[in-house]
């Protein structure tokens, strides 16, 4: 099967979806198919436009080609802004970029044409048949045009993925076929958890104290703009006694903020590790130096039922303890009491309950942390993911 993957994006990025598009491409390789992955030739971020080597840089095989198309790229012209403008620039770079996406497909010999890219595939659907585009969703995309595109798309489609369960349940209301539909959570890249440090090791390596509580959040800080409750871990944080708090991931500017919080709150600068972005071939040295794991997302609309964050499944690949808000796309994939301690979302008090209970009892966290391993292990790989996907788009690919 020859699976041509188009995505608009930089490549490569500081955003975790840069980190799940290239994984996945490398397990549908793996699986079998001849995979290329068109991306924009843009200009990048400074920290990013000095990474020579994107395959190196996210820690996968180079078994399938990166392409990037031609586009027309203004939007380092207006950095931040949302005026009009800034609309207008951003829609004509996406606009030329599937303009030559599409030009190009008709002579790609692709078998099946994949993205995760609504508004790509409505252009496609206009010249290629259904049986060869599969979407990917990550969100119910919102607002009047946004519906209205997703309505279409799934419909001209032969073959949805989505990456919950509830996902799939709105899409299908939106006019998706549920025999084409498959939910297939997002997972990790096992290789990359393989021959771990030990914590001792770990701390060695990074510098940080071996005899502290440590616990963590990794990942970037924000998404589409909303906060992921890094401020509710601080809070809960402050009647922790002895617990340190380590951050890995940007934006800097975000971090700064939350240093400043965390200070304000009268709590030592002693206990607070900015570890800032690292490389994602560099995550699991970071999540082994770590006592727990806290992924604490407030109650939103997109975190209750549409989020699949690749934190949770390395998290549970790291084999350390796991506090999470209880919320339905979580639950999806961790237990309560089983794999994961799971507390009301936003509620501080509680989280900082969970937290106590982790920092008091190493067995809880070992049996936790072990629990979560295995699971993700068992179930949630970037490989078995491929696999379940390529079957679905061979079985209604017609």
């Amino acid at each position: 099967m020859k699976l041509l993957y188009i995505a608009n994006i930089r490549m490569p990025t500081e955003k975790a979806h840069g980190l799940q598009i290239m994984q996945n491409c490398e397990a549908f390789a793996e699986a079998g198919a001849e995979v290329r992955l068109w991306v924009t030739r843009r200009v990048n971020t400074a920290e990013m436009e000095v990474v020579a080597d994107p395959f190196a840089h996210y820690g996968v095989q180079p078994l399938f080609r990166l392409e990037r198309l031609s586009t027309l790229d203004l939007l380092p012209l207006v950095p931040g802004r949302t005026d009009l403008l800034a609309r207008l620039i951003f829609y004509l770079q996406q606009g030329t970029f599937l303009l030559v996406a599409l030009l190009k497909s008709l002579f790609a010999g692709a078998d099946v044409i994949y993205s995760r890219d609504a508004t790509a595939l409505l252009f496609l659907s206009l010249l290629h048949p259904r049986r060869k585009l599969v979407y990917e969703a990550h969100k119910l995309a919102p607002g009047q045009a946004g519906t209205w595109i997703q309505r279409q798309v799934v419909r001209r489609v032969g073959t949805v993925i989505t990456v919950t369960a509830r996902l799939r349940d709105d899409l299908i209301k939106r006019g998706a076929n549920a025999a084409r539909t498959l939910t297939a959570h997002d997972g990790i890249r096992a290789g990359r958890f393989a021959d771990l440090p030990d914590q001792a090791t770990a701390r060695a390596q990074l510098g940080w104290p071996a005899e502290a509580f440590i616990v963590g959040y990794v990942g970037r800080l924000q998404t589409m703009a909303m906060d992921k409750g890094v401020g509710t871990l601080i809070e809960a944080l402050k009647d922790v006694d002895g617990a340190t708090l380590a951050l890995v991931g940007g934006p800097d500017e975000m971090a700064e903020a939350f240093h400043q919080h965390w200070l304000k709150l009268g709590l030592p600068e002693s206990r607070f590790i900015n570890a800032g972005q690292v490389a994602p071939d560099q995550v699991a040295l970071y999540l082994r130096a770590l006592d727990v794991c806290a992924m604490p997302f407030p109650w939103t609309e997109h975190f209750a039922y549409y989020a699949s964050p690749m934190k949770l499944f390395e998290y549970m690949a790291s084999g350390r303890a796991i506090v999470a808000s209880d919320l339905p796309s979580t639950v999806e994939v961790v237990r309560h009491e089983q794999t994961a301690l799971l507390y009301p979302p936003g509620d501080a008090s509680a989280l900082g309950t969970a937290i106590a209970r982790l920092r008091d009892d190493p067995a809880l966290r070992e049996r936790l942390g072990g629990a979560a391993a295995r699971e993700v292990m068992a179930h949630y790989t970037w490989t078995a993911r491929a696999k379940a996907i390529l079957q679905q788009i061979q079985a209604y690919g017609k």
